[in-house]
């Protein structure tokens, strides 16, 4: 048996490649169904006249993608997709029997996987040249930026296309904006538990960080505004939405108040707020309440996948020179094929759909959280990619960080987002995207529950 839709005359170089593409084409659309037997090296090598060895790197790159798979004794068959739950090989961890709840990403599955392939198939075959080739204009293609007022629209932030600026994601913008309105020198407010990206990136620039004193909504009016006529700053970073490490949410009163005393103290805001698509009905931006002073930033590694860095940065009329002459420097402009792709996720509905997608397995996650880390205080939000658990008396963050590795889990601990004036915090990150397999993630907390229940003192034996 070989596959009858095949014809050595439409492959192209090279032949691994395009055969594996054509067979992954019969299947993505239903006409090689599941369980379909698959023919034999051999025999898929004489049919077409070639390599034995190049049909097998054909179906070895199948395999890699979960589309066909391997029985002893009986042959390859095509696995079903619809009941196909494994990850895209290239996702998974190196080291796979370790339990990733240190780095905060989105969950995914098949579909994400699905996603991508089909839009970069019809980029290839109707992608602009522009888009392909050029790396101009600077702030980002105009359609491109006609797509992100759509999806920035959907945040609560109207904005016209002339003052969207193309990212590569938010640690991209927030580098341009900080750049951008600072000197070396200033004095920077952010929360005093922060982003740890926000902590290097100030030391990088010069820049003097202080840490404002908050609850689990961000930080207070009142010690913003003492800290304020205290250190007299350049620049305020907020990170309002699910962003801070404690993933609350920043309510709309609260918000009002940063606005007003930013504009008070005459404060450029740089609002990070790359989590706001996975909030449903999240309060309005702050940058929407004082937009002739603030920078905002969002992206779509958080709500999508965390390969398409692609993000909006928007800003007031008298920063857009400040802002694009630091995107010359950092990188000249945002990726267009990249952004290509967030532009017709935000057309065609994909995006959408993933953000939802994503919000309804994290609240399948919050499920299990409370479950199973309930009883140990653990804080959060039902939408956040991460939660945050302060440790009992006693423990040292770094010990119970080193024996949860020993038991297989990764984690991320206090200290790298704690700014200078932050007390030292015995507490970790726990993150709930780097673990696909729900099971998995579950073993994984309540092994971590055990040893919240055991007593800390001689936890981490040192031997003699």
């Amino acid at each position: 048996m070989t596959f009858d839709f095949l014809d050595r005359g439409t492959l192209s170089e090279p032949l691994y490649l395009s055969l594996a593409a054509a067979i992954e084409r019969e299947i993505r659309e239903g006409r090689l169904p599941a369980g379909a037997k698959v023919p034999t090296h051999r025999a898929v090598a004489a049919e077409l006249g070639i390599s034995v060895q190049t049909v097998g790197k054909a179906y070895d790159r199948l395999r890699q993608h979960n589309l066909i798979e391997g029985h002893v004794g009986r042959g390859t068959f095509v696995v079903d997709q619809a009941m196909q739950d494994r990850p895209p090989y290239a996702l998974r961890p190196v080291q796979t029997q370790v339990c990733d709840l240190a780095l905060s990403r989105p969950l995914f599955d098949e579909r994400h996987d699905i996603a991508m392939r089909r839009t970069l198939r019809e980029m290839a075959d109707k992608a602009d040249p522009a888009t392909i080739l050029s790396c101009r204009p600077n702030q980002g293609q105009l359609d491109h930026r006609e797509a992100g007022v759509l999806w920035l629209s959907g945040l609560g932030l109207e904005a016209d296309a002339d003052r969207v600026i193309l990212t590569n994601g938010v640690t991209h913008g927030m580098a341009a904006a900080l750049s951008g309105v600072t000197a070396p020198g200033d004095v920077v407010l952010a929360d005093a538990v922060t982003h740890h990206l926000v902590i290097s990136l100030c030391r990088y620039l010069g820049l003097t960080l202080i840490g404002v004193a908050g609850d689990g909504q961000g930080m207070l009016p009142d010690a913003l505004d003492q800290a304020c006529r205290t250190h007299r700053p350049r620049v305020l970073v907020t990170l309002p939405t699910l962003t801070l490490p404690q993933a609350g949410v920043m309510d709309a009163p609260r918000r009002a108040a940063i606005a007003r005393i930013a504009t008070m103290h005459d404060l450029v805001i740089v609002e990070n707020d790359a989590y706001a698509p996975i909030l449903s009905r999240g309060p309005a931006p702050i940058t929407a309440l004082a937009p002739e002073r603030s920078i905002y930033l969002t992206t779509f590694t958080k709500c999508t996948v965390s390969g398409l860095r692609a993000g909006y940065m928007v800003g007031p009329a008298h920063l857009q020179s400040a802002l694009l002459s630091r995107l010359l420097v950092f990188s000249w402009a945002a990726t267009p094929l990249v952004c290509e792709i967030a532009a017709r996720w935000v057309r065609d509905g994909t995006a959408a759909e993933l953000a939802q997608w994503q919000r309804d397995r994290l609240a399948e996650r919050f499920d299990i959280v409370r479950a199973v880390l309930g009883p140990h205080d653990i804080e959060g939000h039902p939408g956040g990619l991460h939660y945050w658990l302060p440790l009992p008396k006693g423990w040292d963050a770094r010990d119970f960080v080193r024996l949860a590795r020993d038991q297989d889990i990764a984690l991320a601990p206090a200290g790298p987002f704690l700014t200078p004036q932050a007390p030292a915090l015995d507490a970790v990150r726990l993150s709930v995207g780097g673990e696909p397999d729900a099971t998995r993630f579950r073993g994984a907390l309540e092994r971590l529950a055990a040893l919240l229940s055991a007593p800390p003192e001689g936890a981490y034996p040192v031997g003699y």
